[in-house]
């Protein structure tokens, strides 16, 4: 896929983002290097003044207010929908930095035969890895979480979820799916697997994105040659967000996989959970909670449920 002639549609999720704004903006031009764009952002009813600065720092935009914090992947459709003819579409948190030529970089991989998701290397604000990639979530791996922790477990293919081993982030790599702060997905694998489920409101959504997508034959790419700066959210520290992260894993099991594996699933991010608000963390006693109330493992989450996207 050559740079001449492409154009991709950078779609924006904000929630009371307006502090992130102008150095997410700075960093468009630079990161997108010689390529043809136009931004697009879908607003989930930010309650501070994120529409009035989009609008004044990036007056060519197109700004979707969503009327509602309807959550990411609902946000993330809006604004695909709302974007101009596009090759490509880059999916980007606010809170992210394009490092200069990021997407350029990430565009060539795309061409890799029956790749259809290409992501970056990830750094912290500190300039820490994030281990971004993943493996497809199964019963062994949670175990695997649970009694060894997720940075032991995850240098073993079999028993972790995320990649832990800083060797894997140092070459290009087919992976089952990454975190997605920074995705670029080519225009065929989105019409064949998109929309992103909205059900899931946030977290996941990006999982059963890149599943579904590798079960339609595109690939997830991991470039390391691409570099972005993610300063990330709080779902670590909020009980309401971690919650909803680990419901939703239960949710993605259960859509792919029989009601007795998923039991078996359920019971040990239960006893993960357990074992660590016995610990005293407030995270882990929100999830356990609301998994032991079927309820919530069967709702559709909404603004009722958590009130931080973007």
């Amino acid at each position: 896929m050559s740079v001449s002639g492409v154009t991709v549609a950078v779609v924006v999720v904000t929630y009371n983002s307006e502090h992130l704004l102008p150095e997410l903006l700075g960093a468009l031009g630079p990161g997108l290097g010689r390529l043809s764009w136009h931004l697009t952002v879908a607003d989930n009813a930010s309650a501070d003044g994120t529409v009035a600065a989009l609008r004044r720092l990036a007056p060519d935009a197109t700004v979707v207010e969503m009327g509602r914090n309807a959550g990411y992947a609902a946000g993330i459709n809006a604004a695909v929908a709302a974007a101009p003819p596009h090759a490509a579409v880059l999916v980007l948190n606010p809170d992210v930095r394009l490092k200069p030529g990021c997407v350029e970089t990430l565009l060539a991989a795309l061409a890799t035969s029956g790749t259809g998701i290409a992501v970056p290397h990830i750094v912290d604000g500190a300039g820490a890895l994030i281990p971004t990639l993943r493996r497809e979530p199964t019963i062994l791996r949670a175990l695997g979480d649970a009694v060894l922790g997720a940075r032991r477990a995850g240098r073993y293919a079999i028993l972790g979820e995320v990649v832990t081993d800083d060797r894997r982030y140092a070459r290009e790599t087919v992976i089952d799916w990454a975190e997605g702060s920074t995705m670029l997905i080519n225009r065929e694998c989105w019409q064949q697997c998109g929309p992103w489920d909205e059900s899931f409101f946030l977290y996941s959504e990006e999982t059963d994105f890149a599943l579904r997508s590798r079960d339609a034959g595109f690939a997830t790419r991991f470039v390391p040659a691409a570099r972005a700066v993610h300063l990330e959210g709080d779902s670590r520290h909020s009980p309401k967000l971690w919650a909803l992260l680990t419901l939703n894993r239960v949710r993605l099991f259960r859509r792919r996989h029989g009601l007795m594996r998923t039991a078996a699933y359920w019971f040990v991010l239960l006893g993960r959970e357990v074992s660590r608000a016995l610990l005293g963390r407030e995270t882990s006693r929100a999830a356990v909670r609301d998994l032991l109330r079927p309820a919530k493992i069967r709702e559709v989450p909404g603004p009722a449920t958590v009130h931080s996207v973007g």
